[in-house]
């Protein structure tokens, strides 16, 4: 029965309630890209009123990393426990509160400390948006709306970047935090009206009412109503400790191992882009200014690049599409650089980039979903997502050093193309279920 409603919901048309769904994870990701990013548009003037060495403010800067990065790997699993619906609500009530408190910071010490906080609650919301988004979604539409979400995360940190450079002059740097804390949970009330439980979640684990909820969410997505859920053995609780030894089975293991290489190797090579490009191209002899409009030609491109792969993925097997975005990349960044004498020619390659290294980092949230079973989902992704974050805090300091060692721009991004490369590796020998299967299939 269960895999009926799987199969009817990979095949039937995407209905406007499933579209809701897409479009209130959209809304989360949106608000997540402006409150991770909104350090690094304030960063300037916290440093001015601190007085803050570069040192000092490269730890600030990395405390959300942090944070991401915890929640991610110790938070967003007890979605696969409790549900993606309540899990998404707790975090997001963490992130708008750490941004709210963080308007208030008395200190460097305890800005630090709050971003953190903020981390913690954006790094549990990622992996419950994006799985929720994806089972919701019909076959066609799954990558898509999956990839959606990296759109969103992009569309956010540039209009978070606008809206800061108008308001900072005028009312201060903490004015960003205290509109983007209010925004936040501005979200809750809507989430809490709207945004459904997966039918996924409530089908593996049963939780207590299981049968008469997902009769409800069945009638709204337009398919009929079961008499009973099949399998009452899976309902049994299961710990996320347990969820996440189960990463590591014998079946699982070489796929675990290369989801979380994939997702290290590319968060280090997009982290690289992101952060440095822009003193990278006044190094190779653009102004300051044209430096920041590379910087956000690369967040352009990513609005295009994210939503662009999953439209590709509608056509053809995601792994393929994801392959030749990070094999692009490596070439695109391996070249780029000896092309800088050419200004138009230089913000084209800086605007290609952006499609094709944010369009890796939505394909690897798109696919890891699909190699797991709906109770392993959110956690799968998750420590994927927080192995990735390992990768994304190496990056700066392992640049950092290079540039200190006198590296040469073209050698830096040859080396971090490298990345890619083996990245594209690492989703070559991935095993394990496509993204045309069946998603409300329970495990066995």
């Amino acid at each position: 029965m269960s895999h009926s409603i799987g199969s009817q919901l990979d095949e039937k048309e995407m209905g406007r309630f499933q579209w809701v769904v897409v479009a209130l994870c959209f809304l989360i990701n949106m608000l997540d890209g402006f409150d991770v990013l909104v350090m690094a548009f304030t960063a300037a003037s916290v440093s001015a009123e601190w007085e803050l060495s570069g040192i000092e403010l490269g730890y600030l800067l990395s405390a959300g990393l942090v944070g991401m990065a915890l929640g991610s790997l110790f938070i967003a699993p007890w979605a696969d426990r409790f549900g993606r619906r309540p899990l998404i609500l707790l975090c997001v009530s963490i992130a708008g509160i750490g941004m709210l408190a963080s308007s208030e910071a008395p200190s460097v010490t305890a800005l630090g400390a709050l971003r953190l906080v903020t981390g913690l609650g954006i790094g549990g919301i990622l992996a419950s948006s994006y799985v929720i988004a994806g089972e919701y979604a019909n076959k066609r539409w799954r990558s898509l709306a999956i990839s959606l979400q990296s759109t969103a995360y992009a569309l956010g940190a540039t209009v978070g970047g606008v809206i800061a450079a108008q308001i900072i002059p005028h009312v201060g740097w903490r004015s960003v935090f205290l509109y983007g804390g209010f925004a936040t949970l501005l979200t809750l009330p809507v989430m809490y009206l709207l945004l459904p439980e997966s039918i996924a979640y409530l089908v593996a684990r049963q939780p207590l009412d299981a049968l008469s909820r997902v009769n409800r969410l069945l009638s709204r997505v337009g398919l009929d109503r079961i008499t009973a859920i099949p399998g009452v053995e899976s309902s049994v609780q299961v710990s996320p400790c347990s969820t996440f030894a189960a990463l590591f089975s014998k079946d699982l293991l070489r796929s675990t191992l290369l989801v979380w290489a994939g997702f290290s190797l590319v968060m280090f090579g997009f982290y690289f882009v992101m952060s440095w490009t822009p003193k990278l191209l006044v190094s190779a002899g653009l102004s300051n200014q044209q430096g920041i409009t590379g910087g956000v030609l690369l967040n352009v491109g990513g609005i295009v690049g994210t939503s662009l792969i999953g439209l590709l993925a509608a056509k053809y097997r995601l792994s393929r599409v994801l392959m030749s975005y990070l094999v692009l990349n490596a070439l695109f960044l391996a070249i780029f650089v000896h092309f800088t004498t050419s200004l138009s020619l230089a913000f084209a390659l800086v605007l290609i980039i952006g499609v094709l290294v944010n369009g890796c980092v939505a394909g690897l949230y798109a696919l890891t979903p699909s190699i797991y079973s709906p109770e392993q989902r959110v956690t799968a992704l998750g420590w994927g997502i927080g192995m990735g974050r390992v990768g994304a805090i190496l990056s700066p300091l392992v640049a950092g050093r290079l540039i200190d060692a006198s590296w040469k721009p073209a050698d830096l991004y040859l080396l971090f193309a490298t990345a890619f490369v083996i990245a594209a590796m690492a989703v070559w020998f991935m095993r394990g279920r496509s993204t045309s299967q069946v998603v409300l299939e329970p495990a066995a």
